[in-house]
């Protein structure tokens, strides 16, 4: 079958290219069309992961970049926190230039009531703030989106204060849902939603593989923003929170990099939950660690689909 394919590939490319080329990369090149074309059921179903991460996150604006320009093929999106964020405007069908610009336009305030009132009323009156904003930001550019209405199925994920339990969303309003897991316990008062105290779900799901899975995915792409907690010096309580909240995260993923069929990781653990100046350094540092791992990325989806499609070449070959 494969010496069959390659000698239609050669009659099919003009010698001049085909002298440019190995047989072993025609050979991907073909493949790679047929996976990127095919529909699930002739290729896995794939699901994009995106990790927590606070401000972080934003690095998940251009590993999402990068994909699109390739046309990987995207067919459930999960994500936690900042990832539920930006994972609900990409599954939520927004063009991909306003995501782009929310995200470079990310800092400590957007989406949430983080003013300097409302710090100081943290602090010294022991008043937690509200993450209403988040709610708004959605609904501001998704409408009052359902999430059977979202252009690809998203999940994402919350903590229950009160039991600790990982709630995934996947049905219901869309908007509330991401605001819930992106409520930092400690600093947004837990959400009140569907008789329940939600906060943050990075505590508890830092890379919702298993939201994706529920979704249908098959084969899974993660990208994961992990603080270097290791290297981080927190100047401020709020800084020593964040990082204990990043630190019960990143032993969380250890077991949930290990689920996930492929990794993008950008190195963004220097950047802190208040280094606003350097969000579009996060976005670039998406772009670059995606771009490096694009074509292992396609190789491994190739190698998970050849079972699919070597079965319906055997069957379009039978029919002739």
């Amino acid at each position: 079958m494969i010496r069959r394919l390659l000698l239609l590939l050669a009659l099919a490319v003009p010698a001049a290219a085909a002298s440019d080329l190995s047989a072993d990369a025609l050979l991907r090149d073909h493949l790679w069309r047929e996976v990127r074309l095919a529909e699930p059921g002739f290729r896995p179903k794939v699901g994009l992961v995106l990790s927590a991460g606070s401000l972080r996150g934003v690095a998940h604006a251009g590993v999402i970049k990068v994909l699109e320009d390739v046309g990987f093929p995207i067919d459930v999106v999960a994500g936690t926190s900042m990832g539920a964020v930006m994972g609900s405007l990409y599954a939520g069908g927004l063009p991909f230039d306003r995501i782009w610009s929310l995200a470079s336009a990310a800092h400590v305030g957007s989406g949430n009531d983080l003013s300097g009132r409302r710090l100081i009323s943290l602090l010294l009156f022991d008043q937690l703030l509200s993450s209403e904003n988040t709610e708004k930001l959605v609904g501001r550019e998704l409408g009052a989106m359902r999430f059977d209405q979202t252009r690809k199925p998203f999940a994402c994920v919350a903590m229950d204060a009160y039991t600790g339990e990982a709630i995934i969303f996947r049905d219901g309003d869309l908007a509330p849902a991401v605001r819930a897991s992106m409520n930092l316990p400690g600093i947004f008062r837990p959400l009140e939603y569907r008789h329940r105290y939600l906060v943050d779900g990075g505590v508890v799901d830092f890379i919702p593989v298993d939201a994706a899975r529920l979704l249908g995915a098959e084969w899974i792409l993660a990208s994961v923003t992990e603080n270097d907690f290791t290297a981080s010096r927190p100047k401020s309580v709020l800084e020593s929170l964040t990082q204990v909240i990043d630190i019960r995260g990143s032993y969380l993923s250890r077991d949930q990099r290990k689920q996930a069929d492929f990794l993008i990781e950008p190195p963004v653990g220097d950047i802190g939950m208040f280094d606003d100046k350097r969000v579009p350094e996060a976005m670039e540092k998406g772009v670059v660690a995606a771009s490096k791992r694009i074509k292992d990325a396609e190789e491994s989806l190739i190698l998970a689909s050849i079972p699919l499609l070597s079965a319906s070449w055997t069957s379009a070959q039978a029919s002739r």
